[in-house]
């Protein structure tokens, strides 16, 4: 199911948080002998939206009215969302022993 956010994202202020150049990345990188990659299977997916979000995350269909309780690609925000909690997650090692990229914006 494809669900268009056009009119919400219009009403949402961008979140300005940075992401990340892969060129900067695989640059700073080049000199190490070993280099590994995660792939995060659905991590948009995983973050639980705000319970007073779920009103405006509501689409109709066939079979009724339905909300997204998880985050959903195409939201305005999504990609700075998931920057930020996984850099939260990662913070300890962030700059020290790897670096995080998002691919899937």
């Amino acid at each position: 199911m494809c669900v268009g956010f056009i009119d919400l994202n219009k009403v949402c202020l961008k979140d300005s948080f940075p992401l990340l150049c892969i060129d900067l990345i695989v640059d700073s990188k080049a000199r190490h002998l070993l280099l590994s990659f995660v792939d995060v299977h659905l991590g948009y997916n995983q973050i639980r939206m705000n319970l007073e979000d779920d009103e405006k995350m509501a689409f109709m269909t066939d079979q009724g009215l339905y909300c997204y309780k998880a985050m959903s690609f195409g939201l305005k925000n999504a990609d700075a969302t998931y920057q930020r909690l996984v850099n939260r997650m990662l913070k300890e090692q962030i700059g020290r022993n790897m670096e995080v990229y998002v691919d899937d914006l």
